[in-house]
């Protein structure tokens, strides 16, 4: 009733999305590289929502390529009418993501102390939050089945080509290369995952 109301009298609907998805198995470590290159862009960037966008794309079309991998997922957000509450929810979701096991990463390390091997993670879990204008049935949706997940990442790619978003965060754990993240932190930090 309220949503068709405030439609009625043209107030712009925000919407705050937030997407887990856990990638397992011996092959995922290169979605780490993708990660990261992504989470440098973003700074040089200053927060630049265009470049931001296109680091979303190109995450997004790297999970797509290891659908195979995907093994849970679970999605939440919030549907807002007025600007200022939506970015408080987008801090909140920052927080917590940015709290959670591993990640956050360090890209001022210099890597010269980094030893020559170092342990190939099974685990990837990735945390997408954005802020968008309008409707999206495709987000709006449980998106813990392979087939929604896939239109969902499609949705996102699609945002940012018609410049809706207002906000978007990428976390991801572990938060680089030699890290690791056991099925056990994996219960304990992320008790939200659903098997897909």
């Amino acid at each position: 009733m309220r949503d068709t109301f405030n439609r009625m009298v043209g107030r712009t609907r925000y919407v705050v999305f937030r997407l887990f998805l856990h990638l397992g198995g011996g092959e995922v470590a290169p979605i780490l590289g993708v990660l990261n290159s992504a989470g440098r862009d973003a700074i040089d960037a200053d927060g630049d929502l265009e470049v931001l966008g296109e680091a979303l794309v190109e995450i997004s079309q790297t999970l797509l390529q290891y659908d195979e991998y995907w093994l849970s997922a679970a999605n939440e957000g919030d549907v807002f009418w007025d600007e200022g509450e939506a970015g408080d929810y987008v801090n909140e979701l920052f927080t917590d993501s940015a709290q959670r096991y591993l990640s956050e990463p360090d890209y001022r390390s210099d890597g010269l102390n980094e030893p020559l091997s170092i342990p190939v993670t099974r685990n990837v879990i990735v945390m997408l939050t954005v802020a968008y204008e309008g409707e999206v049935p495709d987000l709006e949706t449980d998106l813990s089945n392979v087939q929604a997940l896939k239109e969902g990442l499609k949705a996102l790619i699609s945002l940012h080509y018609k410049h809706r978003f207002k906000a978007i965060q990428v976390h991801f754990s572990p938060a680089q290369l030699g890290d690791e993240l056991t099925s056990d932190q994996l219960l304990q930090y992320y008790p939200e995952l659903i098997p897909l």
